[in-house]
């Protein structure tokens, strides 16, 4: 991808998170590249700090931006500041009569009202809620545990490696020499989502694929995501675009069963026939999103359940309905799913996404 496409491709991403990247100082950060090799994400870091922020309030939102679109490369590391100093409000002058540019009410407002917008459903929002939600959702980063793998490599502990020991000493002419030890190697497991995107789940799709974006993004070939209707599609190709609203249309166009009807069953023997048996699955964190609705035979999705639960590591079902008052899983779909599952959270809003980030990371 052309640099120029990738910087305005990542001042869309600051626009959404609120840093005012305007067509000038997105010029200057053009020019600076010129000057400094693109393709080192520090120099590339820098050029976009210094000329695409205006005031220090951006600078937390343009590393949050920046991690998120270049999958954390780049960001030097330093200490959190302590939430008390992020989250105290400054007390008002009770003669001023309002607040003031610059003082704590400013802070202590946006901090109130994307509290209540996390615990607000997605699919009750405004136009403009509902691209706040989206720019919060771009920020998230769910990751994944490792797991050994059958082949070993050179370690300080373990198991006495033979080989290499006898090698260093031939190497030193036959005199002893310190043991090399061995262990199992580990790789990070591989995390597959699998949305529902029929007609019952289409206020919530849109929120679930910008949540299976984010994923791509923090590991953009160890994510795997499909869609869930009457057929199976894979759509983790469009979904490693950078920019999410890009991602979201080349998605949408590659789904043909959008807003359709609901065979969870026949769909997840296709992903297990055709992906997760082949090794999609196989020790993996499967992640599938839907509320059960099923118009097929829920037995055999049942069986599809079972089968996915012997082949991955953990499955999270996530059900937008999960979290309201009075919900229970009455549909036959999760009737018959929920004996093979490990997680049910719920998928309604910003809360329960951070949420399952949370399940995610302890998988």
């Amino acid at each position: 991808m052309p640099a120029l496409d990738i910087v305005m491709g990542f001042a869309r991403t600051l626009r959404h998170a609120g840093v005012p990247a305007t067509p000038d100082r997105v010029q200057a950060m053009v020019a600076a590249l010129d000057h400094l090799d693109v393709a080192n994400p520090t120099d590339t870091y820098w050029a976009g700090r210094l000329t695409l922020c205006a005031d220090p309030a951006d600078l937390e939102r343009y590393d949050a931006a920046f991690a998120a679109y270049f999958g954390g490369a780049g960001v030097p590391a330093r200490p959190p500041r302590p939430a008390a100093v992020r989250l105290r409000a400054v007390p008002l002058d009770k003669g001023d009569g309002g607040a003031q540019p610059g003082d704590g009410s400013t802070r202590t407002t946006l901090a109130s009202r994307q509290e209540v917008l996390r615990h607000r459903d997605v699919s009750t929002l405004s136009a403009a809620e509902r691209d706040e939600v989206r720019r919060l959702l771009a920020l998230l980063a769910p990751h994944v545990g490792r797991r050994r793998t059958r082949r070993y490599g050179p370690a300080s502990r373990g198991a006495v490696d033979l080989e290499r020991t006898v090698r260093r000493m031939l190497h030193q002419g036959g005199e002893p020499s310190r043991l090399a030890r061995r262990a199992r190697r580990r790789k990070p497991r591989r995390l597959v989502l699998l949305a529902d995107v029929s007609g019952s789940m289409e206020p919530y799709a849109d929120a679930l694929l910008r949540f299976a974006h984010a994923a791509v993004r923090v590991a953009p070939f160890n994510v795997e995501v499909f869609t869930l209707g009457t057929r199976l599609t894979r759509v983790t190709r469009e979904l490693r675009r950078r920019d999410p609203d890009a991602a979201l249309e080349a998605a949408g166009a590659a789904i043909p069963d959008w807003s359709g009807g609901t065979r969870l069953g026949d769909a997840l023997k296709a992903f297990l026939d055709q992906w997760g048996q082949r090794g999609a699955a196989r020790g993996a964190v499967v992640v599938l999103c839907s509320d059960g609705w099923e118009r097929g035979d829920p037995t055999l999705l049942g069986e599809q359940v079972a089968r996915l639960a012997r082949l991955a590591h953990v499955v999270i079902w996530v059900n937008p309905h999960r979290g309201k008052p009075g919900y229970e899983p009455v549909t036959g779909g999760m009737v018959a799913a929920l004996p093979h599952i490990d997680h049910l959270v719920a998928g309604h809003n910003l809360a329960a996404f951070e949420q399952l980030v949370r399940v995610i990371d302890q998988s």
